[in-house]
């Protein structure tokens, strides 16, 4: 999942945000400390911060400013400043979104996810982690897979075995093969597993006619994946 970092000199509000992003499954990072969070910034490469704009010593501008000198990721400001200047100056100075206090813990994530979206798909295409086939993404760095910019949510091992079909399309691939490129090794026993994982992941395509065939079983012996 992915890493948030959130810079606020306020306690309360870091910690009611953490709790709440840590349960929706991010990994979250804190500093009450704009100094220290440029630090943390460069050490956690995060995937996004969540950036206060009124702080003691540094604003957050100048934090912004700061970041954007070795990082472009992703950052949301949150402020009780909701003017027409300050939210150009947010975006001028390197901000990617601008929120204003009060907000909801529910627009604060979606507001994230949005984001997040966006930043995998602007990466450039011809870099060799990203795959591409039609309106599915798949994302080899992030180990994440995404359908029109909708994160398909999927666990480690409905990944893997996307990841490895989508790197042999239109190829027949047997449980064995799958069963090996999953678990190191294969015996009969693990063509169960292999079923289990597959059954997973084709749930989660059913999102989409398209996407949900993009998966075809050869019968008796394994998977292909379908690239037109």
């Amino acid at each position: 999942m992915a890493k948030l970092l959130l810079i606020d000199d306020d306690a309360e509000v870091l910690e009611i945000n953490k709790k709440y992003l840590t349960e929706e499954g991010f990994t979250v990072y804190t500093s009450a400390d704009p100094v220290k969070g440029i630090e943390y910034a460069k050490k956690v490469k995060p995937d996004c911060i969540l950036l206060d704009v009124m702080m003691p010593g540094m604003d957050g501008y100048e934090v912004c400013s700061q970041i954007r000198t070795f990082s472009s990721v992703p950052i949301i400001f949150l402020t009780g400043k909701g003017s027409e200047d300050d939210k150009i100056n947010g975006l001028v100075t390197g901000g990617d979104d601008y929120i204003v206090k009060p907000y909801s813990l529910r627009e604060l994530k979606a507001r994230i996810d949005v984001i997040l979206r966006r930043s995998v798909r602007s990466a450039p295409k011809k870099e060799s982690h990203i795959l591409t086939f039609g309106g599915l993404t798949i994302d080899q760095l992030a180990h994440r897979a995404f359908y029109k910019d909708e994160d398909l949510l999927l666990a480690n091992r409905e990944y893997e075995v996307l990841l490895y079909l989508a790197t042999h399309p239109n190829k027949e691939v047997t449980f064995e093969e799958l069963g090996t490129a999953l678990f190191g090794t294969y015996q009969e026993a693990d063509r169960r597993s292999v079923m289990v994982n597959m059954s997973r992941l084709r749930k989660k395509m059913t999102i989409d006619h398209t996407l949900e065939n993009m998966i075809e079983t050869v019968w008796s012996k394994g998977y292909k994946f379908i690239v037109h």
